[in-house]
């Protein structure tokens, strides 16, 4: 009885019954009918039978006595096989039955007429509010097939059938997130394309410079020298643009899975600064670690320092000579904060919102080399681990972004 679940079956089952009640009803009233009819039949053959006797002057006494007479005696048995009278006379019970049951008999075939048509009507009716549901479904179903995910299929109800709703409604959603997947990957993949095109422009045309220079003046050695450089510089450039666009490609599709473990906070920072010691020491500025030699990070050390490394970086970038970059880490019960502070320009109200945007270059910045994509990258790789990274300035005075990793240990 598993079908009875769904609302339509028990709505169809419960007409069904209904039907056969009604039928049950009309064929029980045409048997009483009948009954009531074959009652009167004999009763007016009674009638007919004692004005008969009393018309012959036969005593009403000795009629009543006949009628309520109880013993069959062999002559009156022989008498009524002389007249056709017997229970195997079937003219004799053909008659009584044709004059008892013409209308019971009526009544029934019109039951039975009327039974059949509301069974087929009911039925007709089913099936066709089942086929509109199975063709609604199809349409819906041939919408998810060709991406369009508007519709939806009944729900709500029980039964087999919207149980089987329910599954499709379920497969339609992964398919929609494949599919949303699919084009923000072909999204991704045409911007990245679009960005590195763009980025790459200016070096590759300063690069086609340079070059164009140097067969001009082959003879030149300080011009061959000077644009040489500058030539290995546009490379370099180029490089490391499109290593951070890589970088930046592989944290936004998850790619890269953080192999996370213990390590010295110190050394981390020591690992980041290292390439920045010498370019800091040119331009007359100060990087300074402040923090427990001995305390702990849990993170992925490469990826981290990267991202440290880039900060510090910036702060190069945004502090002028004599200035001091701090680079100090703290725990407190629940997470361990690192701090890349720096007292150069800091950043204006109106950039501090965008900086951590792709390719975004702030005012402060129009006049230093760069690509923008030092911060997000930085930013991708701590949020990749759990991690957090944000930025406090006042223009002017200094910067300092603060990563936070909860406590592991």
């Amino acid at each position: 009885m598993r079908f009875l679940y769904e609302k339509k079956a028990r709505e169809f089952y419960c007409f069904l019954v209904f039907v056969c009640v009604l039928q049950a009803g009309i064929m029980a009233v045409g048997g009483i009918l009948q009954i009531q009819g074959i009652r009167r039949t004999l009763v007016e053959h009674e009638k007919r039978a004692v004005s008969y006797l009393l018309e012959e002057n036969v005593s009403p006494a000795v009629v009543v006595t006949a009628w309520s007479h109880a013993e069959v005696t062999e002559e009156g048995e022989n008498l009524l096989k002389q007249i056709g009278h017997t229970t195997e006379s079937q003219g004799y019970l053909l008659v009584l039955v044709r004059e008892a049951s013409v209308l019971p008999i009526i009544l029934s075939v019109c039951g039975a007429v009327v039974f059949t048509v509301v069974l087929l009507v009911g039925a007709g009716i089913f099936l066709q509010k089942r086929e509109e549901l199975y063709e609604h479904a199809e349409r819906i179903v041939s919408g998810y097939e060709g991406g369009e995910f508007e519709g939806h299929l009944p729900e709500g109800k029980t039964g087999a059938l919207y149980h089987l709703f329910g599954k499709v409604e379920q497969l339609a959603l992964s398919l929609r997130a494949k599919c949303d997947a699919e084009g923000r990957a072909k999204d991704f993949l045409k911007n990245m394309i679009s960005d590195i095109s763009h980025q790459l422009k200016t070096p590759l045309a300063a690069l086609e410079m340079y070059m164009e220079i140097l067969s001009e003046e082959p003879g030149d050695a300080e011009t061959v020298k000077e644009f040489t450089r500058k030539s290995v510089q546009s490379l370099e450039r180029m490089e490391q643009l499109i290593q951070s666009l890589l970088k930046m490609a592989r944290l936004d599709t998850g790619n890269i899975v953080f192999e996370k473990r213990k390590d010295y906070v110190s050394e981390l920072t020591a690992q980041a600064i290292e390439e920045f010691l010498e370019r800091a020491d040119k331009e007359g500025k100060q990087i300074i670690t402040e923090g427990d030699p001995e305390e702990m990070i849990f993170c992925d050390l490469d990826w981290t320092r990267e991202a440290v490394a880039n900060l510090v970086k910036n702060a190069l970038d945004h502090t002028g000579a004599g200035g001091t970059i701090r680079i100090s880490w703290k725990r407190s019960p629940a997470m361990l904060r690192l701090t890349v502070e720096d007292n150069g320009c800091g950043i204006a109200l109106k950039d501090i919102h965008h900086i951590f945007k792709r390719f975004y270059r702030s005012s402060s910045s129009k006049d230093r080399q760069g690509a923008g994509l030092g911060l997000p990258l930085a930013k991708a790789i701590i949020e990749g681990q759990g991690g957090t990274l944000s930025v406090y300035s006042r223009y002017g005075e200094g910067t300092a972004f603060q990563i936070a990793f909860l406590n592991h240990l």
